[in-house]
């Protein structure tokens, strides 16, 4: 058996969320096919995420309003038994942080949802004009970029604290570059690519089956 974790960490889209971010932003705004080849290709590890993130962007040109907008989505499709889950990790005493490559505006409600304290956030800043046209993101994010998840759990960990990761794309696999161990929740996609490599792996359509796996 894994040994206990005092640092938990979720994914956010088709983890807590039961949507991609990116893709619904990009159905919106009138490109959701190009942009959901190139999430697929990068959550199955065949591109890169630097690769692909500032394409993605500067094709949906994601405004202060589309934002607002994805915001509501994501606590519309949480998923089934995220507040719970939540709940009983930060009960019994654990921190609990989400680490996405998603926008951090968007995502910020949702947690409020989920009773996680803002602080316990690392996602992707986007900034905006005056007129809140879509001006840029922050660059220098490592969440931008491959080995970004693998960056912020040992920042977390710091190499003292046991931490796992639960998601289920190809980054929230490079946490165990970091010595986390890795849940892959398959119950919104099933990626056969982190069933192979994840130290477990839940099907359940319901997060809370995710805590069979997290020692107390």
């Amino acid at each position: 058996m894994p040994r206990p974790y005092n640092i938990v960490c979720f994914d956010c889209d088709s983890t807590l969320s039961e949507i991609e971010g990116i893709d619904e932003l990009a159905r919106r705004n009138g490109v959701g096919e190009q942009v959901a080849e190139l999430t697929n290709i990068a959550m199955d590890g065949q591109l890169s995420l630097e690769a692909v993130y500032e394409r993605r962007l500067a094709l949906i040109q994601p405004d202060r309003a589309s934002i607002e907008w994805l915001a509501r989505r994501y606590i519309e499709e949480l998923v089934e038994g995220a507040v719970e889950v939540v709940r009983a990790l930060q009960d019994s005493g654990r921190q609990v942080h989400v680490i996405s490559g998603g926008i951090r505006q968007a995502i910020l409600p949702l947690l409020a949802r989920l009773s996680i304290a803002e602080e316990h956030l690392h996602a992707v800043e986007v900034y905006f004009h005056a007129d809140g046209s879509y001006r840029g993101f922050d660059v220098d994010s490592p969440l931008a970029r491959s080995g970004g998840k693998a960056e912020i759990c040992r920042r977390l960990s710091d190499g003292a604290d046991s931490l796992v990761m639960i998601g289920d794309g190809q980054t929230d696999l490079e946490a165990k570059q970091a010595g986390a161990y890795f849940i892959g929740f398959g119950g919104v996609v099933a990626r056969p690519a982190v069933r192979r490599q994840a130290d477990c792996f839940v099907l359940e359509k319901n997060l809370l089956a995710v805590l069979q796996h997290i020692p107390a």
